[in-house]
């Protein structure tokens, strides 16, 4: 592949950009953010086949294959090979997408193809793939060692007992798997799970949940074992950034009443508001980093969703908000030293005009970088230049991959640093920022800054 791949083509800065990117690639990978089974990482069995590895745990490229009139459950249950013959059929579709980019580079990376050209060749490109995979190197463990990862953080339910971490952590891996809480399971009354999830909360803790004060009682207890498991941050996948502080009475009449069953629409995102507070209540005691991503519709298509599960790639982006939904928040934990948040948006809108001048006041805010559609170079563009001038470099963190797709987290981040090493060089070029200021910011935002702010 092109060696200066993603650096820009600017004769002026190109060279400033090489020098930045070799001080990025030879940093560890921070992974903050991110989804891989940690059950798969122990069990450390060999990747079943070329699908199984690439294109199952890959949302990007299930939902691609679907738009273009793929079954879904072809993909999921049809014959490898067959789904992989399908996939190369429809390799068109993917043309400067960063499903494209990324899946070039590992292919390129892992498996030394460097003329992918799947719908003349797809069944070599099975073939060679299969072999490799069936190699002692390719086990999941294997791979975390050679993939130079210093942290990797997965996403774990309230109740989990994190079994497969405490096993994690006797090994020699080279890095760190460390848990990140995500309360949503118990957050939304309107899931169809929801009372189950309180039960397992229950039974986990010892905690009846049968008030406010037990069931917060329960969560501080959760939050509590995935911090001796390692984790320094929550994750909340939220329909809505909105947030209310209430006084406790209020919070146990609406609790009972959600317990009742007897509830509307409005109460529900109502407690879905107090509880988002309550999280930043609970990480202002103990630490926690909390992650915010709101904005996402989930499981947009009722029907596939019922077939096949919830979180299969229906996620539909909606306009978000941000400056009144969180100021009850802010006004209570906004200065507080003890208190960090992450802000995701899938809403662009909002850079310039909402997170920038909120994360360039508030000590407690940092910027995410670009989540889920716009995590590409375009999108990581569109970022930069939105929100760079307000809230800086230092009010942002390093890149989230958030991915279930294991082989693709160091090309992405690798993507990533190239991007920033061509900008970086860029604004050198357009004298906003000195080559010294440049070489500094290559490494702390490829490695320091969410070492730093996420406390790896």
């Amino acid at each position: 592949m092109y060696k200066d791949r993603f650096l820009g083509t600017d004769p002026q800065s190109l060279p400033l950009a090489r020098e930045l990117y070799e001080i990025m690639r030879a940093l560890p990978i921070l992974s903050p953010h991110g989804h891989v089974d940690a059950r798969m990482l122990r069990e450390n069995e060999p990747f079943a086949n070329p699908v199984e590895m690439l294109i199952k745990p890959d949302h990007y490229i299930t939902r691609m294959m679907v738009s273009q009139g793929v079954s879904y459950e072809k993909i999921i249950s049809g014959d490898p090979k067959e789904v992989w013959n399908i996939f190369a059929h429809h390799w068109k579709a993917f043309r400067s997408t960063p499903s494209r980019i990324w899946l070039l580079e590992t292919f390129d990376s892992l498996f030394g193809i460097s003329d992918v050209d799947l719908t003349k060749r797809p069944e070599y490109f099975y073939d060679h793939i299969q072999e490799r995979l069936n190699s002692k190197e390719f086990l999941p463990q294997e791979l975390f060692r050679s993939f130079g990862i210093e942290v990797l953080a997965t996403t774990d339910s309230t109740s989990s007992t994190l079994e497969d971490h405490a096993a994690l952590s006797s090994l020699n891996l080279g890095g760190r798997i460390i848990p990140t809480f995500r309360p949503d399971d118990v957050s939304d009354p309107n899931r169809t799970s929801w009372m189950a999830s309180l039960a397992q909360l229950s039974l986990a803790t010892g905690e009846d949940c049968k008030s406010f004060d037990s069931f917060t009682s329960a969560l501080r207890n959760r939050r509590a074992h995935f911090k001796e498991h390692g984790a320094t941050a929550t994750d909340h996948g939220v329909l809505s950034a909105r947030t209310v502080d209430l006084p406790l009475e209020e919070k146990e009449n609406l609790f009972a009443l959600l317990l009742s069953g007897n509830f509307q629409a409005h109460e529900a995102e109502r407690f879905r508001a107090v509880m988002l507070f309550e999280h930043a209540r609970m990480a202002s005691e103990d630490g926690l980093v909390m992650q915010l991503h709101p904005g996402s519709l989930r499981n947009y298509d009722a029907n596939f969703a019922s077939e096949f599960g919830a979180d299969k790639g229906f996620d539909i982006p909606l306009e978000t908000h941000f400056v009144n939904e969180l100021r009850p928040l802010l006004d209570a934990f906004g200065f507080n030293p003890n208190f960090r948040m992450v802000l995701f948006t899938l809403d662009e809108s909002t850079y310039s005009r909402e997170l920038a001048p909120l994360a360039g006041a508030y000590p407690a805010l940092r910027l995410g970088p670009p989540w889920w559609f716009h995590d590409s170079l375009n999108g990581m563009d569109r970022w930069r230049e939105s929100v760079t001038e307000t809230a800086g470099y230092y009010n942002t963190v390093g890149f989230i991959d958030d991915t279930r797709a294991f082989a693709s987290i160091p090309v992405r981040h690798d993507v990533a640093r190239r991007f920033d090493a061509s900008y970086l060089a860029r604004e050198v070029a357009r004298y906003r920022i000195s080559k010294s200021d440049a070489f500094e910011l290559a490494a702390d935002i490829a490695y320091n800054l969410s070492k730093d702010f996420f406390h790896l």
